[in-house]
C-alpha cells in the first residue's frame, strides 16, 4: 500500500519542476552587464515574476524530493540518498538566486549600480562561488539521481536517460542557440514527471525489465 504522503509530494515535485521551467523561460536573454541592466529597468515586472517563480520552484522541489526516495528502496538507495542531498543544495541555491534577482532589481531601481559597476559586481568572488556551487550542485545531483534510478530499475528507462541528457545539455549549453538552450529545461520537467507518475501509480518495489 502506498504511503499517504506520496501523491502530495509527487504533485509538488512536478509543480516545482514546471515552475522552474517557467522561471527559466521568463528570464530575458542578455549579452552583458549593460544589457542586463536595461532588461531589469525595462522589463522589471517580468524579472520579478521570474524571481518569485524561482522561489516557489525551490520550495516545491524541496517538498517533492522525498518522492524520489520512494523509488530507491533497494538497489541504488545509497546513491539515491547522496543525490537527494546534493540536489537539495541545488534547490536551496535556486531560492538564493531568486533573492539575488530581487536584490539586483533593487540596486538598479535605486541607481546604486550604474554603467560598468555591474561588471564589477559580476566579478565578485563570493557571487561567482555561489553561482558555481549552485549550478554544480543542481547538475551533479541530477546526474547522480539519474544513475541511481538506472541502477534501481524502478522507473521506465527513459526517465533517468532524460535526466542525464539534461545534464549533458547544461554542460554544452554555451554551444547551443539560446532558444534551444532554454528549451532543454523541459527535459528536467519530463524526468520529474516520470518520477512523480511512477511513484504514485506503481508499488515502490516494482521493477522494470531493462
Amino acid at each position: 500500500m502506498k504511503t499517504d504522503w506520496v501523491p502530495f509530494s509527487a504533485a509538488l515535485l512536478l509543480t516545482g519542476a514546471l515552475a522552474l521551467a517557467l522561471g527559466s523561460l521568463l528570464i530575458p536573454s542578455s549579452d552583458g552587464g549593460t544589457d542586463t541592466m536595461r532588461i531589469v529597468e525595462d522589463q522589471g515586472g517580468q524579472w520579478m515574476a521570474a524571481a518569485a517563480i524561482y522561489l516557489v520552484a525551490s520550495v516545491f522541489l524541496t517538498l517533492g524530493l522525498p518522492t524520489t526516495l520512494v523509488l530507491l528502496q533497494g538497489r541504488g538507495r545509497t546513491l539515491g540518498l547522496v543525490s537527494a542531498v546534493v540536489l537539495e543544495f541545488g534547490f536551496i541555491g535556486t531560492a538564493g538566486y531568486a533573492m539575488l534577482m530581487v536584490f539586483f532589481r533593487a540596486l538598479v531601481r535605486t541607481h546604486t549600480i550604474v554603467g560598468q559597476a555591474i561588471d564589477d559586481v559580476a566579478q565578485d568572488a563570493g557571487l561567482r562561488v555561489f553561482l558555481v556551487a549552485w549550478i554544480a550542485g543542481f547538475v551533479l545531483g541530477e546526474l547522480l539521481l539519474g544513475l541511481a534510478l538506472l541502477r534501481a530499475r524502478t522507473v521506465p528507462r527513459w526517465v533517468p536517460l532524460v535526466l542525464i541528457l539534461h545534464v549533458v545539455a547544461v554542460v554544452v549549453s554555451t554551444l547551443l542557440p539560446d532558444p534551444v538552450g532554454k528549451a532543454t529545461i523541459l527535459l528536467f520537467v519530463a524526468g520529474m514527471a516520470g518520477i512523480a507518475i511512477t511513484a504514485t501509480a506503481a508499488p515502490p518495489n516494482q521493477r522494470w525489465s531493462y
